[in-house]
């Protein structure tokens, strides 16, 4: 999957979830960007514990901000 075709993904997760203001920041779960992506969820784990992609922690719960995910896809986009 491309990062554009994998950016694509997520604005249609939003489109069919909730609506959001444009002023909130979007989260996912670690789950939710392995499936958006198509890999393993042990795969995001590598990459966060990389530091490749950013997370946040809210108690227990690890999360990526859309913009993160967003800024991990470009720099990971073919033919760059």
């Amino acid at each position: 999957m491309t990062a554009e075709t994998a950016a694509n993904v997520l604005d249609n997760r939003h489109a069919r979830g909730r609506r959001h203001r444009d002023d909130q920041i979007k989260f996912f779960t670690i789950a939710e960007v392995a499936e958006c992506l198509r890999v393993a969820d042990r795969t995001v784990r590598r990459w966060t514990k990389a530091g490749d992609l950013v997370t946040y922690r809210f108690g227990g719960a690890v999360r990526v901000a859309e913009r993160d995910l967003r800024a991990f896809l470009a720099l990971h986009r073919d033919g760059i």
